[in-house]
């Protein structure tokens, strides 16, 4: 499609949008008394307006049944984490028994890495990329730590090439041929949170498991931004957190995925818990832990309820629109960004550079050459909601649930007017 850069154009676009009515399913923050262009949805999404009802319907349960609300509320809360499993599995291509909620990311990624990690021998190595997001650094590093070994004989760091800002698959699959027999783990981000890039997971997975190694994916910045398919790919284990393009609220719940390969049994390494046993046998408080034949053997304690139940209302929106329908319009508006840069960069004294590669999901990360933080604090004030990060990157993610065309195109008049009359 020829793009245009007009207001007439932009709206055209949006009349012609299947999924514009979604829109109006969604809470924006306002600014000088109009909605707010959202550019964030990478670090928070927005809130479902349905959201309301289904926490209220927890609290409504809580104050009626008390106690009996684990199995008398109209969605009992002993089976309520059950509800995500199916349009999770739609979401992330895998089978729902491969998928269970609980704690945050960083606590599941620990936990996969009990079962995923074990180095023995020369083999003792973990592939990640070159500046993790730190929260992985930190869990790597302490996870080689735990095990008695030096992080610094441990971690293995795949590198950009000089003077590039994205990751070659050749590179990262010479890597692990590489490191080969000494390999144990490959643990990257499948979507990198600073400049957006898309890794060629089915590819990097068969790699590492044809020299031996567990292959996991952290999927903060891939859920519900890209297609997945996680179980064809033959990942061992992936863990996201909910609530950016999951739209569940501040800091909720994370969702984790283990292949079939692995589910049903009581050798794996594993830290284990009262809620991570069967069932039936559950109550019978049995010395012994019996693990149940889905992911959900993973789980430590009984889930929090009123966390998880605005991820439930999130993941409806999912059901009802699908992933197919998603990717396709964020491939055109994020396409329709692009070019409206494109044509501000040419308006304009400065040079836009846009450092994610065309293996992308929602965001673009552009540089600002020649600006500095008051254009971005400007962009704040004018109703601009995006993110910043040193030394003059601002992260752009028009998530196609709630962004729409013609945000796209007011956005590069008021980004032309911040430069303009600096």
């Amino acid at each position: 499609m020829d793009f245009q850069n007009s207001l007439a154009f932009a709206k055209e676009l949006d009349a012609n949008d299947p999924l514009a009515r979604y829109r109006d399913e969604f809470l924006y923050p306002q600014v000088n008394g109009k909605d707010v262009i959202y550019f964030t949805g990478n670090s928070l999404g927005l809130q479902p307006k349905r959201t309301k009802k289904y926490v209220d319907d927890v609290m409504k349960d809580w104050h009626e049944l008390a106690v009996e609300g684990h199995f008398y509320a109209e969605k009992p809360w002993w089976d309520y984490h059950e509800r995500l499993a199916t349009d999770l599995a739609k979401v992330v291509g895998a089978k729902e028994k491969e998928i269970s909620v609980m704690n945050t990311l960083t606590v599941n990624l620990h936990l996969l890495m009990v079962s995923f990690y074990r180095p023995e021998g020369k083999r003792i190595k973990i592939l990640c990329e070159e500046k993790a997001f730190p929260s992985d650094q930190y869990m790597l590093q302490s996870q080689a730590r735990f095990h008695g070994l030096d992080p610094n004989e441990v971690l293995v760091e795949v590198k950009k090439r000089k003077g590039e800002h994205f990751w070659r698959t050749e590179d990262i699959l010479d890597k692990i041929n590489e490191v080969g027999e000494e390999l144990a783990l490959v643990l990257m981000g499948g979507v990198n949170y600073y400049n957006g890039q898309v890794l060629d997971m089915k590819t990097i997975t068969k790699a590492g498991k044809e020299v031996g190694a567990f292959v996991g994916w952290d999927l903060a910045h891939g859920v519900g931004n890209i297609a997945l398919e996680l179980h064809d790919w033959d990942v061992d284990f992936a863990a996201w957190c909910s609530y950016k393009y999951m739209n569940s609220g501040p800091g909720n719940a994370s969702g984790i995925y283990v292949h079939e390969h692995y589910l049903g049994k009581k050798d794996i390494p594993r830290f284990e818990g009262w809620w991570g046993t069967k069932k039936e046998t559950r109550f019978l408080m049995q010395p012994e832990f019996d693990p149940i034949e889905t992911a959900d053997a993973w789980q430590l304690s009984n889930p929090p309820i009123l966390s998880i139940a605005p991820y439930l209302a999130s993941l409806e929106l999912f059901d009802e629109v699908g992933m197919e329908a998603l990717i396709d319009k964020q491939k055109r508006i994020v396409a329709y960004l692009e070019f409206i840069l494109g044509e501000i960069d040419k308006q304009v004294e400065s040079t836009f550079e846009i450092i994610t590669p065309k293996d992308r999901g929602c965001q673009l990360s552009v540089f600002l050459h020649g600006e500095g933080r008051s254009l971005f604090d400007y962009l704040m004030k004018n109703g601009v909601i995006t993110d910043w990060r040193e030394p003059n990157v601002i992260r752009l993610a028009p998530a196609p649930f709630y962004c729409s065309y013609t945000d796209m195109y007011n956005f590069g008049q008021i980004l032309k007017e911040g430069i303009l009359n600096k």
